[in-house]
């Protein structure tokens, strides 16, 4: 519940509203606890609820079927600032095509689902970009591009994407140059 919460609201300036939540929380356990075993001392109540974990020494933990169960940190999970879109930016001027294709590529590696349709297109063309035949790999970067320009009323699908080189993908925006999608290898025996 903490988990889908923190998700939700990490976007915004929210790392001092996440401490609050953590505290209330914290605060709230000790008040349980001291109900619960009013007769016991601190000691004891810290070393039956509380444990080290991932540099926090304050971790409130139970176990469950020889399982151990960690209370959950909000103040934990990094933010994630949403980038906004700059003003004068239209998605129907062919100016601002690559600025859109930009904006894509960082939304899909945000996401697992996003990473595997890149990898897809990547295995698609062989790992090679199709305007000057080299690898692409981490080291020489990449960038997806619409076949027809979404500018243009091309759709975002996979059949109008393929991975581009960075200097590529200035080329065939700069040049007008056309790029179609590289034709399947088929192996022999496949």
């Amino acid at each position: 519940m903490i988990q889908g919460w923190v998700n939700y609201h990490r976007h915004i300036v929210s790392k001092e509203t996440f401490n609050s939540v953590d505290d209330a929380i914290y605060r709230s356990i000790r008040h349980w606890i001291q109900r619960r075993h009013p007769r016991k001392s601190d000691a004891w109540k810290a070393k039956k609820y509380f444990t080290s974990h991932e540099g926090n020494n304050w971790v409130f933990h139970g176990m469950l079927n020889e399982q151990d169960y960690y209370l959950y940190e909000a103040a934990r999970v990094p933010l994630k600032r949403h980038t906004a879109i700059q003003g004068e930016a239209n998605p129907f001027d062919p100016v601002w095509e690559s600025y859109f294709e930009k904006r894509l590529d960082a939304q899909m590696m945000a996401t697992y689902q996003g990473k595997q349709w890149l990898h897809h297109l990547w295995q698609e063309q062989n790992g090679e970009c199709p305007v000057c035949q080299q690898k692409i790999t981490k080291r020489t970067g990449w960038h997806s591009h619409h076949i027809l320009w979404r500018s243009k009323g091309g759709p975002d699908t996979q059949e109008n994407r393929l991975l581009l080189h960075p200097t590529c993908h200035q080329q065939v925006h700069s040049q007008g140059l056309t790029v179609t999608k590289p034709r399947p290898s088929h192996r022999e025996g496949c």
